[in-house]
């Protein structure tokens, strides 16, 4: 039946083309936004978990500055410690040489006071962002210190951090009073009156540091007393500095693992809302086509109107 109140074909050529409209609109936002899930509204599941995925991601950005804090500061005490080590195998060196006769323990002991000077200098400077691991003043200066190493989510939403952690009683060389004095007991390896184990196992404890060291007061048997002690400083200062260095390995493969967990978040979270380009573009020359079309038809059902007309002509 035609009807002149109602066009029943304009109306139904209008809501196809009203959907065709509405699909356009949802294809073109998608071009120009590159994501297919951009709101709650898409796809309210996917949209949360893209939302929260790219905040831990965030998150583990911000891990992964910490860590390469961390990484500054562990290197500037490893140089610290490197450096020390081989400023005292010199101090070792001078204590050998004034073992043999007629030498003058006089001038080797002025340069044994330049390398003390030396140490000094180095434990001081070897601070980064206003942490000195080998420096310490008072007995609180040294302690457990924490380096960010990830951020954690587990099934059930809890967030977590995962802490690497050092003590820094381990690596310190020097320790001083609120004074500036070296503490002669305590966490400073080379202000510490220096120890060594004798032949017999017992530990013998000497009255004076490596930086309190003076060769002109020892005579023979003090020399190698001295000898004994320094070797067990450079022990001890070569384990701190392995400790150190395998603390900076694990930052590093911390700060790899990171970087790659944050990669596989990113690539995941994209095949969860990112728009496939081919596709749309696909989509929005067939829904332009459909357009045309349903026009076409939409104007085809209003001229029906007109030709009733020419019934009554």
């Amino acid at each position: 039946m035609t009807s002149i109140l109602t066009n029943t074909a304009a109306i139904a050529a209008l809501s196809t083309l009203r959907s065709i409209s509405d699909n356009m609109e949802t294809t073109q936002n998608r071009i120009s936004s590159g994501y297919k899930i951009g709101a709650a509204k898409d796809n309210a599941a996917y949209w949360s978990i893209a939302t929260t995925m790219r905040s831990d991601n965030n998150a583990l950005s911000t891990v992964q500055d910490a860590l390469g804090l961390g990484a500054a500061t562990t290197d500037v005490a490893y140089t610290a410690l490197n450096s020390s080590i081989s400023v005292v195998d010199e101090i070792k060196k001078k204590i050998t040489a004034a073992s043999e006769p007629g030498v003058d323990k006089g001038k080797i002991q002025k340069e044994i006071v330049q390398l003390q000077n030396q140490l000094l200098s180095i434990s001081k400077s070897a601070s980064f962002s206003g942490q000195n691991w080998v420096y310490h003043v008072g007995t609180a200066g040294a302690g457990t210190q924490s380096i960010v190493g990830s951020f954690n989510r587990d099934d059930q939403g809890n967030v977590s951090l995962t802490t690497l952690q050092f003590d820094t009683k381990r690596s310190s060389l020097i320790q001083v009073d609120s004074t500036g004095a070296f503490a002669t007991s305590g966490n400073g390896l080379l202000s510490n009156n220096m120890t060594y184990k004798s032949s017999t196992g017992a530990t013998v404890a000497l009255t004076y540091s490596v930086l309190k060291l003076d060769l002109t007061t020892l005579d023979t048997a003090g020399l190698s007393k001295a000898l004994s002690g320094v070797d067990k400083v450079l022990r001890d200062m070569t384990d701190a500095a392995a400790d150190i260095g395998a603390l900076n390995k694990g930052i590093d493969l911390q700060k790899s693992f990171v970087s790659d967990l944050m990669g596989s978040i990113k690539t995941g979270v994209g095949k969860l809302v990112d728009a496939d380009m081919n596709e749309e573009s696909t989509r929005l020359k067939a829904l332009q086509t459909q357009q045309q079309l349903g026009i076409q038809a939409l104007s085809i059902a209003n001229n029906d109107s007109q030709n009733i007309l020419k019934l009554f002509q």
